[in-house]
């Protein structure tokens, strides 16, 4: 396995900074977080989030994102678009610049579960990945679905209803372990014969949930929040090890939300421990 970081986790660095200390710290790759964001008066993860690079204008942008990367020594793990699917001018605009890049593949966001009837937005969002994939095929480039809770591919099984009929050339899922914490967790060896050649990219980070308030009659109300890769529900050794039993050697892209430790001892850190639990 190699492993990157999506730089949506790093808001505190420019480019610059983030492929220095990223190549510095003897990561493989950076997965660059692509969108038009809100200004913020200070960075955060997603607004004035420093690490970003504008969908707007990305063309011009393509080649100083390949001088940065390349230079550092540093691969791409794939671009991290936050385009809609029905999105298709902002789609097209993605596609054109991974494949200019060279990096491969290219997370496409599947539209949200409140915007809709499930059904009804099934049945589009599997027309809008035809079209999407078909461009896709003709530049060389890889769409990704990921595994995100609150959307209608939050489960291993529900991305499969959406992407079965297409390509694997063309298209693939992100296998997030920290989002099926939320929403969509099936046995994660099960779920990776399920996706089968469509199982191509890795997110991890990692969740708690924490009580946050008890009613009267004593209904206590839970709420999640991103926690250090430790201490989360979830048992990133296992699932590691699980995912190189089922020989998976792609890529780990590393998007820790938690804020407990500084950006470079967490950053640091990680590689660390995710390489120990393989070791």
């Amino acid at each position: 396995m190699k492993f990157s970081v999506f730089t949506a986790s790093t808001p505190d660095w420019t480019p610059a900074e983030a492929v220095a200390n990223l190549a510095g710290q003897g990561w493989d790759g950076v997965e660059w977080r692509v969108i038009d964001q809100e200004p913020a008066p200070s960075p955060g993860f997603w607004q004035g989030n420093r690490a970003t690079w504008p969908l707007t204008g990305l063309e011009s942008d393509v080649p100083e994102i390949a001088r940065l990367t390349r230079d550092a020594g540093l691969e791409f793990s794939g671009i991290g678009g936050y385009a809609r699917s029905f999105e298709r001018d902002d789609v097209a605009r993605l596609l054109a610049a991974t494949a200019a890049l060279g990096a491969g593949r290219v997370r496409v966001t599947m539209p949200l579960l409140s915007t809709g009837n499930y059904r009804d937005l099934l049945d589009a969002t599997r027309k809008d990945l035809a079209w999407a994939t078909a461009r896709a095929l003709d530049l060389g480039v890889t769409v990704l679905v990921e595994l995100h809770h609150e959307t209608i591919a939050a489960s291993a099984s529900a991305a499969m209803r959406i992407v079965e009929d297409l390509d694997p050339a063309a298209v693939g899922v992100i296998h997030d372990l920290g989002n099926l914490v939320i929403e969509g967790h099936e046995d994660h060896r099960a779920a990776f014969e399920m996706l089968g050649l469509y199982l191509q990219h890795v997110h991890v980070k990692n969740v708690a949930w924490q009580p946050v308030s008890t009613s009267a009659d004593g209904t206590v109300t839970w709420a999640h929040d991103w926690a250090p890769l430790r201490t989360g529900l979830a048992d990133v050794g296992r699932y590691l090890r699980t995912l190189r039993d089922f020989g998976y050697d792609g890529w780990v892209t590393l998007e820790d939300f938690s804020t407990a430790v500084p950006l470079p001892d967490r950053t640091r850190d990680n590689l660390t421990y995710i390489r120990s639990l393989l070791a």
